[in-house]
């Protein structure tokens, strides 16, 4: 990552471009305002607010995009305050350890990576989501099932549900290994969305709805006909069943879709009978898919 050092006392500046450079930092100095606002782009800017009596804040105008620390002799409204307001992440009062630097740019770092990612993640399910137009009731008691014919529109309303209530989730599938255990231990109030309940046995449905009763879960199965469920729940269904506006399977995905979805619900003489190929070929599939049938 590339650090700009806005710092006139050389030997300050020196050294804190030597121990960043230890642990992988690329760093440039500018003793001056005018060398500070350079035509480059930087991750990190490390800013002195006392440069001879120059007004650095067109420092944090130039670099809006990047991590700023101040590094100040005292702490006032011109020194901290104001510039953080302006733009600035965070300050550290001179004289400092080095250690505590390096902890506040790796902390600033990984928060701006995540926030970053975070925006990346919402837009693209705001994307792909985006045919599904559901009304959503965030008055709705959890936990609650979903049963509907085509996973987007659980994801869709388990993703709108709680962005509505403006809190974060966890995910589960319970085609993931241990996911039930992992489910168990999470706080009841900790809010989950858990998919591929048409996935479980009969035994594990008895010990999975006994763990969730008093989970804040959204749970989605995509078995519609099972009705014998204690909890609330709702049908949601797509006119176009497994095909949504835009998506096309290929014969490969399709196959691969109908095995993980109901091969639970049907024997396997019959579920190779309906995709039209033989037991040999139907078990050849789920060894190339990594689809491991429970027994």
């Amino acid at each position: 990552m590339r650090v700009l050092i806005v710092e006139n006392e050389i030997y300050l500046a020196q050294s804190i471009a030597s121990r960043l450079a230890e642990i992988g930092y690329s760093c440039e100095v500018a003793a001056s305002i005018k060398d500070a606002l350079k035509d480059e782009i930087f991750d990190i800017v490390l800013l002195s607010t006392n440069i001879n009596g120059q007004d650095f804040h067109p420092v944090i105008d130039h670099y809006k995009e990047s991590i700023i620390i101040l590094l100040a002799s005292y702490i006032s409204d011109d020194t901290v305050s104001k510039p953080i307001k302006n733009g600035a992440n965070d300050y550290i009062l001179k004289p400092f350890i080095m250690e505590d630097l390096i902890r506040k740019i790796e902390h600033f770092t990984n928060h701006d990576l995540l926030k970053r990612e975070n925006e990346m993640f919402k837009r693209y399910i705001s994307f792909a989501l985006k045919d599904i137009d559901l009304e959503i009731d965030t008055k709705i008691n959890l936990p609650l099932l979903i049963k509907t014919n085509y996973q987007k529109i659980a994801d869709s309303f388990a993703f709108r549900f709680y962005e509505k209530l403006k809190k974060p989730f966890k995910f589960y599938s319970l085609n993931e290994k241990k996911s039930l255990n992992l489910i168990k231990k999470e706080r009841n109030k900790q809010l989950l969305y858990i998919t591929d309940f048409q996935l479980l046995k009969k035994s594990e449905r008895k010990e999975f709805l006994e763990i969730i009763k008093d989970k804040s879960a959204i749970i989605s199965t995509t078995d519609t006909i099972n009705s014998d469920i204690p909890i609330k729940s709702i049908e949601i269904k797509s006119n176009n069943k497994i095909f949504d506006r835009g998506d096309i399977l290929t014969i490969e995905d399709y196959i691969k879709y109908i095995i993980i979805n109901y091969q639970n619900s049907f024997p396997d003489i019959t579920l190779a009978k309906k995709l039209g190929i033989s037991r040999k070929s139907l078990w050849e599939k789920r060894k190339k898919y990594e689809i491991f049938k429970k027994k």
